[in-house]
């Protein structure tokens, strides 16, 4: 794996050792000549594959060159080649954590700094028990403080039965140092893990669920009968599933309401207009979960739309919303919530919200047909996305017609015909795209906003 900064590789920890070459003056122009040049060249030393070649400028273009929106210059920026397939931003320190293999089923975390490009800290090599897969990549906050997460799920060793000796492999880093923890927690099932609120929550889809401390590394198991189902309401223990977690408590999902454990209730926190025993969640972000809630009966639009809304996971409060045509066929994913840096925009499908303006957004023509599919947004609040593609992973592999939207308007506008659209956007404004070449290998790559 290399870091691309123009013809650059990236960074490592790397040892020097100076080497002391002492010649025989032997006589004539020549000898003269090479211990001059000798005493002007710097003593070599070993260094790991990943050291410094020469120092990085900012001003270098990365090799690649993407047509992208005319919000981020191409001229300078940095490039990963090869990486993993997931990646993992801090919001406190401008760093970005990327996988790389090292070995024969061996990964290692590497860090960037996102502005720059320069490297950062890098983990010790390991071996996950899902060997042939790149481990997935989280960012949990707890405490005030950032900790990047792998994970990976598998058997213990290359004989062990199924599924008696399954493992989720947790490797928790201090986001500063590098710092690493290992956990191991013992799983029957596929998981499901999630880092939205102050801990690493792991699920089996249902209600059965442990909480993962990333300070500590504490495993705390919770069973299904310590959920604190609320009073009176029956569809809570139909269709339970856990869904995140708040400094309050898991964030838990009925067939039709949802709460957190010990703490608020959906149907005291249902937004005006909502039938208040009808909300779902169909996803959680750090802080916040997007539900969906059918409107009050009898109101007019009761039969053709829904109420969408976006909810404070610490208090349930409504930060806003918009009404949309119910779908014809209901999907069987919802959209995945992305959130902008500073956390004031969020963008789900054909969905956007202004969350400090309160303001909602539902991207649909007259007879209810979606019009786009957003993936991305900036602390302007600059969404982007695509027209004709069926998700946000297709938009951002350069399917459909892209576009950007401004959100403080709702008005959008259509780009260039081959425009990738940026993953994300990092705290400091740069614009991580993907991009897979001919050897399919895959690129990310940081392109800063233009001057």
């Amino acid at each position: 794996m290399r870091l691309r900064f123009g013809r650059l590789a990236p960074a490592g920890t790397a040892t020097t050792r100076q080497r002391v070459v002492r010649l025989a003056l032997v006589g004539g122009l020549l000898v003269l000549a090479l211990l001059l040049l000798l005493a002007t060249c710097g003593g070599g030393g070993e260094e790991d594959d990943a050291g410094p070649k020469e120092p990085v400028r900012k001003s270098t273009a990365p090799a690649t060159q993407l047509t992208v929106p005319t919000a981020y210059t191409t001229r300078r920026g940095w490039e990963l080649v090869d990486t993993s397939p997931d990646y993992a931003l801090s919001r406190t320190t401008g760093r970005l954590a990327h996988l790389v293999r090292t070995g024969e089923g061996e990964y290692r975390l590497r860090t960037i700094d996102t502005e720059t490009g320069r490297a950062g800290w890098s983990g010790d090599p390991w071996r996950p028990p899902a060997a042939a897969h790149f481990p997935r990549l989280l960012t949990v906050t707890a405490d005030g403080q950032e900790y990047f997460v792998t994970w990976s799920y598998g058997k213990v060793g290359e004989n062990a039965p199924a599924p008696a000796d399954r493992i989720v492999s947790l490797d928790v880093y201090a986001v500063e140092d590098g710092g690493r923890q290992r956990v191991e927690v013992p799983w029957p099932s596929a998981p499901t893990v999630t880092a939205t609120g102050p801990g690493i929550v792991i699920g089996d889809g249902g209600a059965t669920s442990v909480v993962v401390d990333p300070a500590t590394g504490r495993i705390a198991r919770v069973p299904a009968k310590e959920l604190k189902y609320p009073a009176g309401c029956a569809s809570c223990e139909q269709l339970t599933e856990v869904r995140g977690l708040t400094s309050k408590g898991l964030l838990v999902s009925g067939a039709r309401e949802f709460w957190v454990q010990g703490g608020w209730f959906s149907r005291n926190v249902a937004p005006g207009g909502a039938d208040r025993q009808s909300g779902v969640p169909t996803s959680v972000a750090p802080g916040l979960v997007l539900a969906k809630w059918q409107l009050a009966k009898g109101a007019k639009l009761a039969a053709t739309h829904e109420l969408w809304t976006v909810h404070d996971t610490e208090t349930g409060r409504a930060l806003a919303s918009v009404r949309c045509h119910k779908p014809a066929i209901a999907p069987g994913q919802y959209p995945q919530a992305v959130v902008s840096p500073s956390g004031g925009y969020l963008v789900a499908g054909n969905l956007a919200f202004d969350l400090e303006a309160g303001k909602g957004f539902c991207f649909e023509d007259a007879e209810g047909s979606r019009t786009l599919v957003l993936a991305s947004v900036t602390d302007g609040g600059t969404a982007y996305g695509a027209t004709n593609v069926r998700n946000a992973a297709d938009a951002l592999a350069g399917g459909g017609f892209p576009l950007e939207t401004d959100l403080s308007t709702g008005t959008t506008e259509m780009l260039s015909p081959n425009a990738r659209m940026p993953g994300a956007v990092s705290a400091e404004g740069i614009g991580l795209f993907r991009w897979t070449d001919e050897k399919d290998r895959l690129h990310l790559i940081g392109y800063p906003r233009a001057d």
